[in-house]
């Protein structure tokens, strides 16, 4: 069976699973998320093809530092940071001009990409040891429930992930919210983790 509970070695042997092309389901503190390196375009296909997922339909890339966030997309915004010092890691996807280092499948062709740092021990571990940004939406079938258990995972796509990590319960248990900035201005996308009235505080 692919599920095993997450510890320092089965977080060893997904990374591997992730720097050589492959799929892992891992928690995050909101849903848990059907990973693949982001930078690998064959790996992210298959994250389409196991969920079958619209092609259209871009995904948010999951980083272990905020400094990453440079790496990957332009901005120029003091806000941005800001909100990141407030609210990563945590529920809250920022959507940003992208770099020409993030493929544009991960994108569906788009000019910006979605990234955010979640609050997990298991997916910044994982993060960190695949040495990637992880690309991860929920890990469920496309327009079914999201799962907040290993279970839950399993039950939806079975051995069509190479491992699945087991780190317990999510803790939120809705997506995370989801901000586009552009051109000086913000722009909610999608309500989740982080409220409204929290990033207009800020």
């Amino acid at each position: 069976m692919n599920l095993v509970k997450a510890n320092k070695e089965s977080i060893t042997k997904a990374s591997q699973i992730i720097k050589t092309g492959g799929l892992v389901a891992f928690p995050t503190e909101t849903v848990y998320g059907l990973g693949a390196d982001a930078l690998n375009p064959l790996a992210v296909a298959k994250i389409f093809e196991v969920k079958k997922r619209p092609s259209f339909n871009p995904l948010i890339i999951h980083i272990a530092e905020k400094d990453w966030l440079n790496e990957f997309t332009i901005y120029n915004d003091e806000r941005i940071n800001l909100i990141i010092d407030k609210f990563w890691p945590g529920p809250l996807t920022l959507v940003l001009e992208k770099k020409n280092s993030v493929p544009n499948i991960v994108t569906s062709g788009n000019p910006t990409v979605a990234v955010r740092m979640p609050n997990h021990p298991v997916a910044l571990e994982l993060i960190k040891q695949s040495e990637t940004p992880i690309a991860a939406p929920s890990a469920n079938k496309f327009g079914h429930l999201s799962p907040t258990t290993a279970k839950h995972v399993h039950k939806y796509l079975g051995e069509k992930v190479d491992l699945i990590l087991d780190g317990g319960k999510s803790d939120v248990g809705v997506e995370s919210t989801i901000v586009h900035y552009d051109n000086g201005n913000f722009y909610l996308l999608r309500f989740g983790g982080v409220t409204k009235e929290e990033l207009e505080e800020v």
